[in-house]
């Protein structure tokens, strides 16, 4: 069956025909293609065609698809049962094997998802705490739990409105969105708000309006503001922890977070999250706390198994820097190529996490953000689909290596980039 065959089938029985909404290609128009199987850096569709893929499961296959030392992992754990609801081994080498690697994660938990993560971390602070209103930034996505579902408003003190169907005003009205990167408003909340704030929940590096950095001055006054007013810093590493470093986004900044959520790569392309941090904290938790999480498949042996497996590989000397490596000449050779066009296009990266925008300047925020032209990308996105090349269905993403891409797999999305380019400057009448 063809790609649009089955999308037009899948629309009869899953709404909108995806089980995710990025999938749909709602963003950049079109169908979505449907994949049949992976390996290495390439995807392959249901029609038997290749592409290089820079999504890379949303981040998650960092060591690349269908990497055998994963597969057999599973496979020989798959041997034991699928899933008992007891206590395994593999979790306590788990969170062991977490908290070797980030010395700020005292105790860990695992989840299922990044959405319990990001819900559960937040409820620990609220327990921990005993305050009501928690902070977030606009661009940063956080799972979809009711409370983290808002638009950014026009002032610190408005509530906001639903960002989602389904959500009532009360679930959101003790949420302040901020706008990322601004000193100035974090202040002020803090002052307004001075022993009310539970917590503040933060992508270090936003990955969700795309690749965006904080600056020094942003990330060190979240620090200070959260040590001096007892609120709990969460860093939402769902995306970046693994991604960008051995010591993850926290390790980067040098900043130490109260939580910590992860996702994605610690799962290795299986279905695993957890959170994580001070012992004090942590120890809120049913069934030494009055903060309740449970979960039937927490830390089923299938996922940990490919967790674990992932944890090892990523240690392998030299692993980052080739990551760094294909990360710099994609985004520095997209750019020169798109300057060669006259194109107004930035990019910028950090470790196998990378960003490009159709604008003059790299964005700061949101609002940055918005400012790009999204015809051009839309157009470069199909053509470099059409092509051969993966990249994420929506200018508000941000993109992935993987272990496996390699130098002539990055030369040859440049050439196609370079024709791409060219076809967009003379559609647009670029001078």
């Amino acid at each position: 069956m063809s790609n649009n065959a089955l999308f037009l089938e899948a629309k009869s029985y899953i709404p909108g025909g995806v089980n995710s909404p990025v999938r749909s290609f709602n963003a950049v128009g079109g169908n979505p293609f449907f994949t049949a199987k992976a390996k290495d850096h390439y995807l392959y569709d249901v029609e038997h065609n290749q592409y290089i893929d820079y999504v890379c499961s949303w981040g998650a296959n960092i060591v690349g698809h269908a990497n055998s030392y994963v597969c057999d992992k599973v496979s020989n754990t798959l041997a034991n049962g699928l899933s008992f609801g007891t206590p395994t081994e593999l979790e306590v080498s788990f969170a062991k094997e977490i908290i070797k690697l980030l010395p700020g994660i005292e105790k860990f938990r695992t989840v299922n998802s990044g959405t319990e993560a990001t819900m559960t971390a937040i409820r620990l602070a609220r327990g921990f705490t005993n305050k009501k209103y928690i902070i977030k930034f606009n661009g940063c996505y956080h799972g979809h739990s009711d409370s983290l579902l808002v638009k950014a408003g026009s002032g610190l003190a408005t509530f906001k409105n639903p960002s989602s169907g389904g959500v009532p005003e009360e679930a959101i009205q003790h949420t302040f969105v901020l706008e990322y990167n601004n000193v100035e408003e974090l202040k002020a909340a803090f002052e307004k708000y001075p022993n009310e704030i539970a917590c503040v929940i933060l992508e270090p590096f936003a990955g969700n309006m795309n690749l965006v950095r904080p600056t020094k001055e942003f990330v060190e006054t979240l620090r200070q503001l959260c040590t001096e007013f007892k609120s709990v810093l969460i860093f939402d590493e769902v995306m970046t922890g693994f991604r960008v470093d051995l010591n993850c986004a926290q390790g980067l900044l040098n900043i130490k977070p109260d939580l910590t959520c992860l996702g994605k790569v610690i799962g290795g392309g299986m279905p695993l999250a957890g959170f994580g941090g001070r012992a004090e904290i942590m120890d809120c938790l049913a069934p030494l706390g009055s903060v309740y999480q449970a979960g039937t498949l927490s830390g089923n042996p299938l996922s940990v198994a490919a967790g674990l497996a992932n944890l090892e590989l990523i240690q392998k000397p030299g692993f980052y820097e080739h990551l760094n490596s294909m990360s710099y000449i994609l985004t520095n050779g997209l750019s020169t190529l798109a300057k060669k066009h006259g194109i107004k296009f930035c990019s910028d990266y950090v470790g196998g996490m990378f960003g490009f925008y159709f604008c003059e300047i790299l964005p700061q925020n949101m609002a940055d953000m918005a400012k790009g032209n999204v015809e051009q990308f839309n157009a470069f996105f199909h053509k470099m689909l059409q092509s051969g090349v993966y990249f994420a269905p929506s200018m508000y993403e941000a993109g992935f290596v993987c272990a496996t891409h390699d130098i002539n797999a990055i030369n040859k999305t440049l050439d196609l980039a370079d024709n791409a380019f060219r076809e967009i400057a003379n559609k647009y009448n670029v001078t």
